[in-house]
């Protein structure tokens, strides 16, 4: 129960993940790729009329939560149209949570909550976690580290320019740059989410002993 409640909380986007939400758009990956960044660009500005302090953001954590029912098997047959749903009630649960502040889109995965019964679980996971990302982070290759940790450096409308700059200095488009930092997010949530497996098995031998 513990395990299951603790995975639903901290999963991440994965390689997988992220390429079946392609295959939804279209089989053809030119195509897709052109239909993601219609569908990102339709959700930033669905959040902008609707006053979000940081619309880019909340469109990827909108995104990043439809990628996570194509994978638990929902059926989707219009992404554009099921992302405005997602959209809707993310907007809902954070003003109804947090006021208007946005929800913080970390490149890290998000802390692992267990019951109070087993704090040492809960230390060991998350010095795991913080570990896991570490050493996930250093084992990407050069280019490709480099990459993610200056797409996600500066914060809200720095973060705009700053990508656009990014862009320019790689010698790519904005929406190639947002698809290579997609793949390599996923690709690094792939190590973290096996890393993680790992150290709760590691952990739970520990403790029994």
């Amino acid at each position: 129960m513990l395990r299951s409640a603790a995975r639903k909380k901290d999963w991440t986007l994965t390689k997988e993940a992220f390429e079946r939400l392609l295959d939804s758009l279209d089989a053809n990956r030119e195509r897709a790729g052109e239909k993601y960044e219609n569908v990102r660009r339709k959700l930033i500005e669905f959040f902008e009329a609707r006053g979000s302090n940081s619309p880019a953001d909340h469109a990827d954590q909108t995104i990043n939560r439809v990628a996570k029912r194509l994978e638990e098997g929902e059926g989707v047959k219009d992404i554009s149209a099921y992302s405005y749903g997602v959209a809707r009630f993310l907007l809902k649960e954070t003003l109804r949570g947090r006021g208007k502040e946005p929800l913080t889109l970390d490149l890290a995965p998000a802390p692992l909550i267990v019951t109070d019964e087993n704090e040492d679980e809960r230390r060991h996971l998350e010095e795991a976690r913080l570990k896991c990302f570490e050493v996930c982070l250093s084992n990407l290759p050069a280019a490709s580290r480099v990459l993610i940790i200056e797409y996600y450096r500066e914060e809200k409308g720095i973060k705009i320019e700053q990508r656009k700059r990014q862009a320019d200095a790689l010698n790519m488009s904005l929406n190639a740059l947002r698809l290579r930092a997609c793949r390599i997010r996923a690709e690094l949530g792939d190590c973290i989410t096996s890393c993680l497996d790992r150290s709760r098995e590691d952990t739970k031998s520990v403790i029994r002993h």
